[in-house]
């Protein structure tokens, strides 16, 4: 069985009492001790602060150092230049013929070098046209010049007959009639004949002469269109023959380009020198010479380039003094060096070394970059020619910079020894 407890609660007479002693006043060393002792730990720690910023310890400032930048540089030297225009050309004959026979007739003979390729000195016979009928023609009139002859010796006895019986008849006649009576007419007649006759024979023996085809001057041949049987008439090409004297080569340059070049203008004349360069079939340094003979009058169609003849003798080789020059072909594509005319003093600078186009970086002797703007006398292939804009003995930056500011510090390498020279800017120091 569960036990019953009591429980007490409290009576209204505790509660009062309670209440009664809430409302007694709390004492005044309370109230303070709690307002200041905050305010003493904020003093305490600002305290504390203070001192620990009076007796740290203090960072010391570096010096301050500017980083130079390393470059490669040469010395600028000027002197007398020599301009080399540079170009492509196109090898081409300066004589070149189609042989066309003067007679007509069956060809019979053909030189065994009348072939592509094959070599004729100027007067040798490349194929001969049959000559029999030229040679009866030849027989012919000369049998009718003996008789033109015969026939004038003839006449001219008559001719003393008469004069002895003009002379007989001792009569006064008119000037045509006397003329008659010496036989004047029938002379004159006679003497025409025989010129004639005499004329057609020499015709004659030219045809005769004509029917061996001969090289006109030293050559090679180009092409053959014909062969031994084939009818040949005075339309017919027989062959091409190309010059070996010399040839020409086509070169295509800038307009700007030919106040350096000198251009004949007579026969006598000479023209700048040229070399001839076919690296691909001669090999790297290898040049045939020549030299500018005339300027074409009109500029190219499409590069509006001008156009010069340059002369090369003995293109292939065949004078004992060209002996193992290289050969130059018909069509071959060649690059040329012309030399111009000099500039008394410039100095040569690279092309890779101008920058923007018409400027370069000196090394100034404050060991400060420094851009300046130069005159360009003369833009080669390689090189340009500085007249005006930096002076000899300046240095001439030729490696790269990535960000080039005016007067950016710089230290170089010594190209000669391969060491750093130490040249640092002027008031700076440190190293980068």
């Amino acid at each position: 069985m569960l036990s019953k407890q009591k429980i007490s609660t409290p009576t209204d007479q505790d509660i009062s009492e309670s209440v009664n002693e809430n409302r007694h006043p709390r004492p005044w060393s309370t109230i303070v001790l709690r307002g200041l002792l905050p305010l003493a730990v904020i003093a305490a720690g600002a305290g504390a602060a203070l001192w620990l910023m009076e007796t740290g310890p203090q960072a010391k400032p570096r010096p301050q150092t500017r980083n130079t930048t390393l470059v490669e540089y040469t010395t600028v030297n000027y002197g007398p230049q020599q301009t080399i225009i540079t170009g492509m050309g196109t090898v081409t004959a300066a004589r070149t013929v189609e042989l066309k026979p003067q007679v007509t007739g069956n060809i019979t003979e053909l030189s065994g070098n009348l072939v592509p390729g094959g070599h004729f000195r100027q007067g040798e016979t490349l194929l001969k046209i049959d000559p029999t009928d030229y040679r009866l023609t030849v027989k012919q009139l000369t049998t009718d010049v003996s008789r033109a002859k015969s026939d004038l010796q003839l006449e001219q006895g008559n001719q003393l007959v008469s004069q002895k019986e003009y002379k007989l008849l001792n009569e006064t006649v008119s000037d045509v009639e006397k003329a008659l009576m010496l036989r004047r007419p029938q002379l004159d007649n006679l003497r025409a004949t025989l010129e004639a006759a005499q004329t057609r024979l020499e015709q004659a023996r030219v045809d005769l002469t004509r029917t061996q085809i001969k090289a006109p001057f030293n050559s090679v041949v180009l092409s053959r269109a014909v062969d031994i049987g084939t009818r040949a008439s005075d339309s017919t090409v027989l062959a091409t023959l190309v010059g070996t004297d010399d040839c020409w080569v086509v070169v295509s340059i800038p307009v700007s380009h030919l106040r350096w070049i000198k251009i004949p203008h007579t026969h006598g004349d000479q023209g700048s020198l040229v070399r001839v360069y076919d690296s691909a079939a001669w090999g790297d340094g290898v040049f045939r010479q020549g030299r500018v003979i005339r300027l074409e009058a009109g500029l190219e169609e499409q590069g509006r380039m001008a156009r010069l003849l340059v002369r090369v003798e003995d293109p292939l080789g065949l004078k004992p003094d060209n002996t193992g020059q290289p050969r130059m072909l018909m069509g071959q594509y060649v690059r040329v060096e012309i030399q111009g005319q000099g500039i008394a003093s410039a100095a040569a600078i690279d092309r890779e070394f101008i920058r923007n186009g018409n400027s370069v970086w000196i090394m100034d002797n404050d060991g400060n970059l420094s851009i300046r703007p130069v005159e360009i006398a003369f833009r080669g292939a390689d090189q340009l020619l500085i007249t005006e804009g930096i002076t000899p003995g300046e240095q001439l930056i030729i490696s790269d910079i990535a960000a080039p500011v005016p007067g950016m510090p710089l230290k170089t390498v010594d190209n000669t020894t391969g060491q750093t020279a130490t040249r640092e800017p002027a008031g700076q120091g440190g190293q980068s």
